[in-house]
């Protein structure tokens, strides 16, 4: 079958190419890897997947209309008395009907997958050039850097993509000019137009064909770079100000449908659960479905578009030393109880330490809290559930219940919170100081001292929290170690983009040229436009955060309100015995159980709120999920406060 799909595929481009000529343009432009037709298989095949679980929903959704009549048979009633032929009178309409909703949902499943997958190169094409935008002027910096210290186009080209960790998707870019070069045998020229017919970036495009013209007419290069490197921190700082602007729209959005929107819809479906039970069925929708699939698709349309703080890694290589492979080795004995010795005061050390700083372990990899209050939440929640007597009642079990779980997840997520809290304001306090760090050694070493004597000179300086990974890396020079070689360790303990790059930057320069006080100034301006950027976006989306938490009370109170005052009067009315009352035959259908599930979906639905509002308003303050625990936290632990003691 795959053999089948694959030759009709083949012959419908044949027959049209001009029609999928975009797609494979997106495609090339987004690295996707494959070939057009596999592509083209892959999305009849997942349409066709997504077609037949829509037929699936679609046959379930009409279950929802299925009618009893009075002979036994399911169907619909012919309300409008339609003329129904006699080979139609013996089969149920209903099933017409069924199978009409099959139909149409299959189709409509298909074709939006199939739309949906068509678009989706073109998607990742948008994301990677406003990647590349995004840090175009740490690349050319690192270009300029290099042609400072007398790297020719092609090295620092291959340079630049072995970086490929830390720079990103331009690196990426410019590993299509190495394979050009390596495997096809284009010379840089060739291999650079080659760039600019399938880059993503309209900017990148300008840059790659500047260039072109000032290496053809044989310009300055450093000249060229050291301008492009200042216009394009300019540009930088305007494009984070058209990026906070979409961004605040998106916010004021989220709080306009899935806070302001959802307490509307709340107030009227407690209002029309006077008239009976069917609200209940709509309000468990909106809190356990559309608030949850709402707010995750913001989450996701968030990060898309946001620039988030990528983790960068350094890869080693290494290398087989096999010079002397000729040579016999002796193995001499009575030294492996030395090695177990040393092995031994290796692990006593490391148990020393984390005994001396028990929670270091935890601000430098926030992830290995889990570890331990996973199953510490769980063990909690299997112990709530074991000791909980049985009630006949359901809405009686969840009442007891969910407190207990809210309790653990603020067990596993309050933690974590903290620690990532943490080692954000260290990771914040360490890079506010890099840029004065790299202006002095600039200084220093423009006056005519190496790197090792302006390192001697910075650690008597005080720098904060830098000093002492300045102590660390004297330290490390003194112990015999070169000074890239100790920047690289700073790098590893600290491990932050800003740091990677400038530790690149410097490191390349100085395996150049011991004097490189211009490029420690390039670094200096870099670092120093990186940090500019990131506190210009944290304090002008601050207030969008403020009106994230302000919504929330909002909410809380509007629900409060509710569940305090309107609902024990109206289990009061709905409960009187009174028949004559002009509500009893409006509340006929309230009675206690409504009142308690009303009362636990308004409790849920705050929870709902409280942790999604959290997490968005940790990624639009700070630009990561992992930022909004916190806040999560403390909006959950609000709700827990709030419904349990006070209201």
């Amino acid at each position: 079958m795959i053999l089948n799909v694959q030759s009709l595929i083949r012959s419908w481009i044949r027959r049209d190419p001009i029609r999928f000529q975009g797609l494979h343009a997106d495609m090339i432009a987004s690295r996707s890897g494959i070939t057009l037709e596999h592509y083209l298989q892959q999305a009849f095949l997942v349409s066709l997947g997504v077609g037949i679980i829509f037929a699936i929903g679609g046959f379930l959704f009409t279950l929802l209309f299925a009618v009893v009549r009075p002979s036994g048979q399911i169907g619909i009633y012919n309300v409008l008395n339609l003329p129904i032929p006699d080979v139609i009178g013996g089969i149920s309409v209903f099933y017409f009907f069924q199978g009409f909703a099959v139909l149409v949902a299959f189709a409509f499943g298909a074709y939006l997958t199939y739309n949906l997958m068509l678009r989706m190169p073109g998607f990742a094409k948008s994301t990677r050039a406003t990647k590349i935008n995004m840090t175009i002027h740490n690349a050319v910096a690192y270009m300029y850097a290099m042609r400072r210290g007398g790297a020719q186009l092609m090295v620092i080209f291959r340079s630049l993509s072995e970086n490929s960790n830390i720079y990103g998707e331009i690196a990426l870019e410019f590993r299509q000019v190495v394979r050009d070069a390596d495997f096809f045998g284009y010379d840089v020229v060739t291999a650079l137009k080659h760039l600019t017919e399938t880059t993503p970036s309209e900017k990148l495009k300008n840059f790659l064909e500047d260039l072109l013209s000032v290496i053809e007419s044989g310009g300055d290069m450093s000249a060229f770079l050291s301008m492009r490197v200042r216009l394009y921190q300019e540009e930088a700082r305007f494009e984070q100000k058209q990026f906070l602007n979409f961004l605040s729209m998106v916010a004021e959005s989220y709080v306009t449908l899935f806070v302001a929107g959802p307490l509307f819809l709340i107030i009227i479906m407690v209002v029309m659960g006077m008239v009976g039970g069917s609200a209940i069925l709509q309000f468990t929708a909106v809190t356990y479905a559309v608030l949850p699939v709402g707010s995750l698709v913001f989450i996701l349309l968030i990060d898309m578009i946001s620039i988030k703080g990528e983790h960068a890694e350094r890869y080693h290589k290494a290398k087989w030393l096999h010079e002397y492979d000729e040579v016999p080795l002796v193995k001499q004995a009575g030294e492996e109880k030395l090695f177990a010795q040393l092995a031994k005061y290796d692990r006593w050390r490391d148990i020393l330490h984390q005994l001396k700083h028990p929670l270091q372990g935890f601000v430098m990899n926030v992830n290995r809290s889990f570890f331990i209050t996973v199953p510490v939440a769980i063990l909690y929640v299997a112990l709530i559930v074991f000791n909980t007597p049985y009630y006949a009642d359901p809405e009686v079990f969840i009442n007891v219940i969910d407190d207990h779980i809210i309790i653990a997840i603020l067990i596993v997520l309050l933690p974590y919170g903290i620690f990532y809290e943490m080692w954000v304001r260290k990771i914040l306090g360490l890079e506010d100081l890099i840029p004065d760090f790299l202006e002095r050694m600039a200084n220093i070493n423009k006056v005519g001292l190496t790197i090792s004597q302006t390192i001697t000179i910075l650690v008597n300086t005080n720098l904060g929290l830098l000093s002492y990974e300045i102590k660390r890396i004297k330290r490390d020079m003194d112990w015999g170690a070169h000074f890239t070689d100790a920047l690289i360790r700073f790098e590893e303990r600290i491990s932050t983009p800003l740091i990677a790059r400038t530790v690149t930057l410097i490191t390349k320069a100085a395996e150049m040229s011991g004097q490189i006080g211009e490029v420690l100034t390039i670094a200096a301006s870099d670092a120093k436009m990186s940090w500019i950027l990131k506190r210009e976006r944290m304090s002008d989306m601050f207030i969008y955060t403020a009106v994230v938490y302000l919504s929330f009370f909002v909410f809380l109170f509007v629900v409060a309100v509710l569940t305090s005052q309107f609902l024990p009067v109206l289990a009061k009315v709905s409960t009187s015995g009174s028949g004559t009352s002009m509500f009893s035959g409006t509340l006929s259908g309230v009675g206690s159980v409504s009142i308690a599930t009303f009362r636990r979906l308004l409790y849920h639905s705050c929870l709902m709120q409280a942790f999604f509002s959290g997490i968005i308003a940790g990624q639009l303050g700070e630009g990561s999920v992992a930022s909004g625990v916190k806040h999560a936290c403390i909006m959950l632990g609000i709700s827990l406060v709030a419904f349990n003691f006070f209201i």
